[in-house]
């Protein structure tokens, strides 16, 4: 028996794709998400194996998409379960209440002041292979060659 059974059981007595908010979940299940669900979308992913909450929504034929923790949403999809974190997208963060500003416009998502900071700070010259083991350059910089 698992913590989230009361999912699964919801899940297995539905049909179709369900949207839900977090508080949804936490109704269903009758105690509070962990603080980790609210914080990273790797937990609503459909990993199985050892996360018992995944294992929940995949024994009922669902998989996870579409996951937002900014906005505390997650879209539940029958059907065959593709495991990985394909079903994360980046989170978007309401900046009000509103989803439109005072204009009526849609209000674009936030992002961090620091993105995109560091564009263009970094130049790797031509003929330059990143993947080439350095090892060899390391050994004689430190009088180690053999």
């Amino acid at each position: 028996m698992s913590k989230y059974d009361g999912l699964f059981r919801h899940l297995s007595r539905s049909t179709g794709t369900i949207e839900v908010t977090f508080e949804d979940v936490e109704e269903i299940l009758g105690f509070p998400l962990p603080v980790s669900a609210r914080r990273y979308a790797a937990w609503w992913s459909n990993s199985g194996g050892t996360h018992v909450q995944a294992g929940a929504w995949m024994a009922a034929g669902y998989r996870t998409e579409n996951v937002d923790v900014g906005l505390g949403k997650v879209r539940f999809v029958p059907g065959e379960v593709a495991e990985g974190f394909g079903e994360m997208k980046q989170a978007t963060f309401k900046l009000e209440d509103s989803d439109t500003a005072d204009d009526g416009k849609e209000k674009k998502p936030y992002r961090h002041p620091a993105w995109g900071a560091l564009k263009g700070m970094i130049t790797i010259l031509p003929g330059v292979d990143l993947t080439e083991p350095a090892f060899d350059d390391w050994k004689a910089l430190y009088g180690e060659e053999e």
